[in-house]
């Protein structure tokens, strides 16, 4: 196809610049045919030409872990290439031929010559590279908030299942352990005590279920009280010894209370009293394990509204940076449980409340410690540090790990847009990038030191920020 003027004009982003203009261009610009399969660019290549498609498709992708990684795909009408006062003068991506394609070539040396001659063409070509730059950050900024996102809701998701699950079990075994009750119930009513020692038994079993700190045994002491208990219980003909033993133990109530307690019980209504108490430390012990998993997910999601600082202004604000930290931790702790991390805080409880962008700085502790999570993972377990201090007017918080530490050959570019060592599917760059300007909002700086064996990230700011 041969390009003429009125075909370039037809190109939205070129609709404005003068014929003779866009003249000049075809006359300095080159013709080129392609076949499916040939690459017009390669990483650590020159990028020395401006390219329209004329006919056909390519897309541009980075191998990242030996893994295509496709960002952007061009067609006909499309501009792409060198453009005027780009910084990019080396291919970082490779332009894959996908159908034969013609391309419109023009060489990237007489870009100077336009600039100083050619200013409408010239202001084109510079909207079209910030317009690049903008969607191609945006897009890229998407992926890796949705990334995060789906790496907390996972954590999440793991998190609330377990006391979910914990209070859908408890009330359906207290459902039917309530509908078990019966005939204890029934045999209660039957017996035939005093006043004063129903009075008695009613304190004595109060004390058990609500004032009675119960013991923490080990594994042998458990066992050898519980076989104690079940031979007394045995020799007085209870019944379900075993399950009245457990739970006696569990509670704290030694041989020498039950004996004490029995003391006010004709002895005919021993069996139905000590079962009927037994009962009621089981509701006890169901009604504990619900109320613990329903606390387990109110702290759950009170850690979630506190992270994202959902109920407080954008601005900065006065807070404990302790704070977040904790509600960064929580929202990645499942990983930090799979990845079998020893966790040691090492807090300065003398810091003043600092004045920050909360929401904003819980970013900068999630993404850090998701990064040195990751940096642990190929081992099956490690050790994360998290270290706050003081230093005169400033707060500083240490991020530390013990995985492999970062190759000296890349240690540069690691606070570099789109820069990333991981998967795909796992980052897209922007994680230490996002660090970096939030960190610089705040009129601080960060830093790495790196050796294998101890990666630590320096966070450091104004308290009064």
């Amino acid at each position: 196809m041969k390009v003429t003027t009125d075909w370039l004009l037809s190109i939205e982003a070129l609709q404005d610049v003068p014929a003779p203009q866009l003249q000049w261009f075809i006359d300095n610009s080159e013709n080129i045919m392609l076949k499916q399969g040939d690459f017009l660019m390669e990483p650590g290549k020159p990028m020395d030409a401006t390219y329209i498609v004329v006919e056909g498709s390519l897309r541009m992708y980075m191998l990242q872990n030996k893994e295509i990684r496709e960002f952007i795909s061009f067609s006909p009408k499309d501009i792409m290439g060198y453009l005027p006062f780009s910084r990019g003068k080396i291919g970082s991506a490779y332009g894959e031929v996908m159908t034969d394609t013609q391309i419109l070539s023009f060489p990237a040396a007489k870009i100077p010559e336009m600039i100083r001659t050619h200013f409408e063409l010239t202001r084109a070509l510079v909207h079209i590279l910030t317009n690049r730059v903008r969607n191609f950050t945006a897009l890229q900024q998407q992926n890796e908030k949705m990334m995060a996102l789906g790496k907390l809701s996972a954590g999440l998701a793991h998190e609330l299942n377990n006391p979910a699950s914990a209070i859908v079990r408890g009330a359906y075994s207290l459902k039917k352990h309530l509908q078990s009750v019966r005939k204890t119930l029934q045999d209660i009513v039957e017996i035939e005590i005093s006043r004063e020692d129903v009075e008695i038994v009613n304190n004595l079993i109060w004390r058990l279920l609500n004032e009675k700190e119960k013991p923490t045994l080990s594994m042998m002491e458990r066992s050898d009280m519980e076989d104690d208990m079940v031979v007394w219980l045995d020799d007085h003909n209870i019944t379900n010894a075993q399950d009245v033993a457990e739970n006696f133990v569990d509670f704290g109530v030694s041989i020498e209370e039950v004996e004490e307690f029995l003391k006010h019980i004709p002895e005919q209504y021993t069996d139905s009293v000590i079962n009927w108490v037994n009962n009621n430390l089981v509701t006890e012990k169901m009604v504990q394990d619900i109320e613990g998993a329903s606390r387990r997910i109110a702290d759950l999601v009170g850690s979630v509204k506190n992270f994202t600082h959902m109920d407080q202004g954008h601005d900065k604000q006065y807070a404990d940076i302790h704070d977040g930290i904790k509600n960064s931790l929580v929202m990645l702790l499942y990983k930090i449980r799979k990845g079998s991390i020893e966790l040691k805080k090492d807090f300065d409880k003398t810091l003043p409340p600092v004045k920050a962008m909360i929401g904003e700085l819980n970013q900068v502790w999630t993404n850090l410690v998701d990064n040195a999570l990751d940096a642990m993972e190929p081992a099956g377990k490690g050790v994360l540090e998290i270290r706050t201090r003081r230093d005169k007017e400033f707060v500083e918080v240490a991020i530390i790990d013990n995985g492999p530490g970062i190759p000296d050959n890349i240690r540069s570019q690691i606070f570099d847009p789109f820069f990333t060592t991981k998967p795909i599917g796992k980052g897209t760059g922007l994680g230490l990038d996002v660090v970096s300007r939030i960190v610089k909002q705040h009129r601080g700086s960060i830093k790495v030191n790196s050796v294998p064996g101890r990666t630590e990230f320096i966070v450091c700011f104004p308290i009064d920020g």
